[in-house]
């Protein structure tokens, strides 16, 4: 089977969007989201893959680059509900510079805790300290600082991935009402993956959740280096 998928160009394109679109399909049956369709597929895939024995070189080269392609354009994407609310973030600059402060200041505080609860050595700290931010500026940290790369990009992926599953969830949880502070909550702790769930939640949500993305991902370039220097 392995080798039948290795033979299609668009094997890897297929499996992804179809698993994405067959969570959708039984969410909008039920009437509620019953399940995350990026959860869904992520699991779905590696399900896949692993019980066919096959690579994930096969499955990239046989259509999940072009999925990699669309992330560049995706992302600017993004600044479309950014202009529509300008006014809005300007009105809001101090809250957005603020609430961003505290999340990275919140994740870094955390991660210098793991360190001495778990013991852990340098490179693995290193390596957790860009988790909250978008993978292309968290290699780059990882990268400089001393961590392990490949990991970092391992987690980055989990902590956007349980961001979008539970950032509605946790938002109703905790009282949290208000659409500017929901997605400078969400874009501040889950980047990219995490200002998808934002945008179908409103559009002030994904606009926030989009600014956070930026400013979170300075304030860490700025903030790892600080606390690496705790080592």
């Amino acid at each position: 089977m392995s080798d039948l998928f290795a033979s299609s160009a668009f094997f890897g394109l297929l499996l992804s969007a179809g698993s994405f679109e067959l969570a959708r399909a039984v969410n909008r049956r039920m009437g509620r989201e019953v399940c995350s369709p990026l959860l869904f597929a992520t699991l779905l895939c590696c399900a896949v893959l692993l019980l066919s024995g096959t690579d994930y070189e096969i499955y990239y080269e046989s259509g999940g680059k072009m999925l990699e392609y669309l992330l560049t354009p995706a992302t600017i994407c993004l600044a479309i509900p950014l202009y529509r609310q300008f006014a809005l973030m300007r009105k809001h600059a101090g809250a957005v510079l603020a609430g961003c402060l505290a999340g990275v200041a919140a994740h870094m505080a955390g991660c210098a805790a793991m360190l001495v609860l778990f013991r852990m050595e340098g490179p693995e700290y290193i390596t957790l300290l860009p988790k909250s931010i978008t993978t292309a500026i968290g290699m780059g940290v990882s990268e400089e600082l001393g961590g392990i790369r490949t990991i970092t990009v391992a987690v980055i992926i989990i902590t956007g991935i349980f961001g979008n599953v539970t950032a509605e969830f946790i938002c109703k949880l905790f009282g949290i009402h208000d659409p500017v502070a929901r997605g400078l909550a969400i874009g501040t702790s889950a980047h990219a993956i995490g200002t998808a769930k934002a945008m179908e939640i409103g559009e002030i949500e994904g606009a926030m959740s989009s600014l956070a993305i930026a400013v979170a991902g300075l304030l860490t370039v700025l903030g790892a280096s600080v606390f690496a220097a705790f080592l």
